[in-house]
């Protein structure tokens, strides 16, 4: 009953699916991100769990991500703040505690000398492969009963609703 009750969560209360008060659906499209955003906090509780033994709070990881996706691309903390959407003091102190694992190197701006620009260092790429690698074994069973098929049409449609509300902040 649990799992028939959590599939149709979003839809009609047990009330509603009586009569004895009028449905009001929710609309599908606050649906759609209402479930994104409790699928976030499930991967993020996990993630963290899963990222605990190599001393990589989630914060660290998903800025390991940013990094990686062009490697030799330096980044300054403003852009980085811009880019995720967070204050930049979180971000400074992000920065700080990965300079100290020496996950990214700092080098002066040349087109700003009042800040630096920051680089993905080999051991801060091989750290974010290894919580990957941790991630893609520990997440596959939840696609376990999904052909390939399915997950690449399911990416494509995440995919096009990212680059939506990316360009529309």
């Amino acid at each position: 009953m649990a799992a028939a009750t959590r599939r149709m969560s979003g839809t009609a209360t047990g009330t509603e699916a009586t009569g004895t008060v009028p449905a009001s659906p929710t609309p599908l499209p606050f649906r759609i991100i209402n479930w994104i955003g409790i699928i976030d906090q499930l991967v993020g509780t996990q993630a963290n769990r899963l990222l605990r033994p190599l001393d990589m709070p989630l914060p660290q990881f998903i800025m390991l991500n940013h990094f990686s996706h062009r490697l030799t691309e330096g980044k300054t903390v403003m852009s980085i703040a811009r880019a995720m959407q967070q204050p930049q003091p979180g971000i400074t102190k992000t920065v700080q505690k990965m300079l100290a694992k020496r996950w990214l190197r700092e080098q002066a701006n040349p087109e700003d000398g009042r800040s630096k620009v920051l680089f993905l260092t080999p051991a801060g790429l091989a750290r974010h492969n290894e919580a990957v690698a941790i991630f893609a074994r520990e997440l596959a069973p939840a696609f376990g009963g999904w052909s390939p098929a399915e997950l690449e049409q399911l990416f494509a449609q995440l995919d096009r609703l990212k680059i939506w509300l990316d360009d529309n902040r």
